[in-house]
């Protein structure tokens, strides 16, 4: 096997980066140097990429579960908690975005920090994003958590948590561990009844947004709010 070693220096992920920029570097080189060696009969890369195949990407991996990974060979507890501080700290960093004084006008952030939050859930969890007169975040709660296919919501736990906090909007969230991100017509039911519970009390439901597998639903986008 030829060591990554004796690839020519503009193809080692670490000298390509130095010399390129890190955006310049695949998904393999990425996960590649964060590896930092292989396993027995491949290189670094190619170990890089037979992972990437089996989570159909960097977002489904770093998107398992521990138990899940530990399953992969060469994949052990020390590699396992280094993917998933990358995976905290990339969640982290899109909140600390979000909380900044324009983070909640901009649908695709929200999108984003949502997806990073419940995709990789295995039950069913409903979510509520508190926010202020200026649509920054006040704070984000898991509020209801289900079996594999439902959640139990009642407005009045919403209501209490929106008076708690003195939230001016609020923006819904659960994912679907089915990976189907298509809403249901009990969720939308769900949505409509909270819609009206909020609307009682002055305040605003922004959006709710359903997270998959797949591009995430937003409500407010097809016109169910």
């Amino acid at each position: 096997m030829t060591s990554v070693k004796d690839w020519p220096v503009t193809e080692r992920p670490r000298e390509k980066m130095a010399e390129l920029g890190v955006a310049t570097l695949t998904d393999a080189e990425l996960l590649a140097i964060l590896l930092g060696t292989g396993i027995r009969g491949k290189d670094v890369v190619a170990y890089a990429r037979d992972l990437l195949g089996a989570f159909d990407g960097l977002g489904g991996m770093l998107a398992a579960s521990a138990e899940t990974l530990l399953e992969q060979p060469g994949l052990g507890p020390a590699r396992v908690m280094q993917l998933q501080v990358v995976m905290e700290i990339s969640r982290r960093y899109l909140a600390w975005q979000l909380r900044r004084d324009d983070g909640f006008t901009q649908p695709a952030m929200v999108r984003d920090y949502l997806t990073a939050q419940l995709r990789h859930q295995q039950r069913e969890i409903f979510v509520v994003l508190l926010l202020d007169s200026q649509h920054r975040l006040l704070k984000y709660v898991e509020l209801f958590q289900g079996t594999i296919n439902a959640a139990p919501v009642y407005p009045r736990e919403i209501i209490k948590l929106v008076m708690q906090h003195n939230a001016a909007a609020v923006i819904l969230a659960h994912n679907h561990p089915s990976g189907v991100a298509e809403p249901s017509q009990a969720d939308q039911r769900v949505t409509e009844r909270l819609k009206r519970a909020l609307g009682m009390i002055d305040v605003a439901l922004l959006d709710h947004f359903v997270i998959g597998s797949g591009t995430p639903v937003s409500f407010a986008e097809r016109g169910l709010l």
